[in-house]
């Protein structure tokens, strides 16, 4: 069972996280908090696995929390959950070594696939005697001047995910899944898989376009 704090200043927000954290098997809330302080209290008392943290608190930034949780030697995993999304912000929570970055307002299917793939991720971990290729799938090397990349879920390729990105970058408008996989020449369910990687860690935002009829479209944008 993963443990869950959950850090949100507004009471109905940190509710309904709460209730979206519930519904998934192998998640636990433990507790929630409202303001930075009252988050690092809670780590210390309850040692949750996880931090859902929104990064706008009343009396700090989040990401200075997670700063704050690192100098007091605690090791729990943290997930950004905000509506935060100039490029300082996202940037910052990589270097922090966040394992996701999710932007307000998201559905439930959305945090869903972010948990899921983290206790996925969690589980396999590293043997106590590692091999060099469990070593190489824990870091992520960078050409230098390139901003650092989340390592890739199991099945995901950098070579893939490289032209994926590129494709994001170069286009003046957003993506759909299947305009992303004819430009990278993958399949559709391929591209979204890159894509949907890419909105977790905040590097790309997925907005909706509505038709006449049907579900909603999914476009991305790189940020």
């Amino acid at each position: 069972m993963t443990t869950v704090l959950i850090v949100d200043d507004d009471f109905m927000v940190a509710r309904i996280h709460r209730g979206f954290v519930e519904r998934i098997d192998g998640f636990d809330v433990v507790g929630t908090a409202q303001s930075g302080e009252e988050a690092l209290a809670l780590v210390e008392s309850l040692r949750p696995d996880l931090v859902l943290l929104d990064l706008y608190l009343p009396d700090a930034f989040g990401l200075d929390v997670v700063t704050r949780l690192r100098a007091a030697g605690h090791t729990c995993d943290v997930l950004v959950i905000t509506a935060a999304k100039e490029a300082d912000a996202v940037r910052g929570a990589v270097r922090q070594g966040v394992v996701g970055y999710l932007l307000k307002p998201f559905a439930f299917a959305d945090l869903e696939q972010r948990l899921r793939s983290y206790a996925a991720e969690r589980a396999r971990g590293l043997s106590d005697v590692p091999t060099q290729e469990e070593i190489d799938a824990a870091f992520t090397s960078q050409p230098v001047g390139r901003g650092p990349v989340a390592v890739l879920p199991k099945g995901l390729s950098a070579e893939t995910a490289e032209a994926v990105e590129r494709a994001l970058r170069e286009s003046s408008e957003t993506l759909s899944a299947t305009e992303c996989a004819e430009a990278v020449g993958i399949s559709r369910v391929s591209a979204r898989r890159y894509l949907e990687h890419f909105v977790s860690f905040g590097q790309a935002e997925v907005t909706l376009r509505y038709g006449a009829t049907g579900r909603p479209e999914r476009r991305y944008r790189w940020l």
